[in-house]
């Protein structure tokens, strides 16, 4: 769907409580919009922030929520068209959208988009790629399923080039059952894992892989792919991106290995081996996801020439 909206206009977000939601009301008051959202059980973080930027939570979802009218309705894909705001809508002529796809018109648009994605690690993946790109100069836009330590908030407007998403495979809204990452225009993509989840909406193993290989069709010619070469699911399907640039990392497989880890408390020193060259990491994580999750973000960035 084609987004048009007028400076200042009134977007009103059901579901607004979830992380990505949370995240994308506030890009959307740092752009002057007027956002207003509705949810119910709602808890901390998300609304905390929310609070914290001045944005009422409507309680329930109720039809009363969509007066006055307001000029785009972004739906959550936690809302099901039984409710009674989604039937308003549906009965009314208000445009309206999913997150994903508001994401890639209203925030992403020509931006070079960085997709983290996998089953597990894409939090962190993104909170650690995003902070070495803010931390190299680039004003990076984010969006991130929880609010890191490096930043106060879970997302950031970008000023620059770039953009950086955690890439959820869950479907997109009652109305777009695809994966939320074809929506996000990927140019590059960070493969963290492939495995069986969600099964509320994947039969098996081959069926997530079916959403993944739908992401691996998506990124260009010349994007760059970053995967976990100890994965055998990411392995199999590589065949099915057209991408030039494609990099595996690793413990003891790929082209950027992590070595020589030492563990010294809280603090993790290891060596990132590439080509013959050798990079020094320390961090205050522990843990082999971690170690590769922090190589993945190093490989990227590195392919990138940031």
């Amino acid at each position: 769907m084609k987004i048009n909206l007028k400076p200042g206009s009134h977007v009103h977000l059901m579901g607004i409580c979830g992380t990505a939601m949370a995240s994308l009301a506030g890009l959307l008051k740092d752009r002057g919009y007027k956002v207003t959202g509705s949810d119910q059980n709602v808890y901390p973080p998300m609304s905390t922030q929310l609070q914290n930027m001045g944005i009422e939570i409507m309680q329930g979802f109720k039809k009363e929520n969509l007066n006055p009218r307001p000029d785009l309705v972004i739906v959550g894909n936690v809302i099901s068209k039984k409710y009674e705001e989604a039937q308003a809508l549906l009965e009314s002529d208000i445009p309206y959208t999913s997150l994903p796809n508001a994401m890639g018109e209203l925030v992403i648009g020509e931006r070079h988009s960085i997709v983290v994605a996998g089953t597990h690690g894409k939090t962190t993946t993104t909170s650690l790629t995003s902070f070495i790109a803010e931390s190299l100069g680039l004003k990076p836009g984010f969006l991130i399923g929880g609010i890191p330590k490096n930043f106060s908030v879970s997302y950031q407007l970008p000023k620059g080039d770039w953009f950086v998403i955690e890439g959820d495979e869950y479907d997109t809204a009652f109305f777009d059952k695809v994966p939320k990452f074809v929506h996000y225009r990927p140019r590059s993509v960070i493969l963290t894992s492939i495995e069986f989840d969600h099964a509320d909406i994947y039969r098996d193993l081959d069926h997530v892989k079916e959403a993944f290989i739908m992401l691996m069709k998506l990124i260009p010619e010349d994007g760059c792919l970053i995967y976990n070469a100890e994965d055998e699911n990411i392995k199999s399907i590589l065949k099915y991106t057209k991408c030039k640039n494609l990099k595996g990392y690793g413990l003891s497989k790929g082209d950027y290995q992590a070595h020589n880890v030492v563990i010294d408390g809280i603090q993790t020193r290891f060596e990132i081996h590439h080509e013959g060259r050798v990079s020094e990491v320390k961090l205050k994580m522990l843990g082999d996801y971690n170690i590769k999750n922090v190589t993945a973000a190093f490989a990227l960035a590195h392919e990138l020439k940031w």
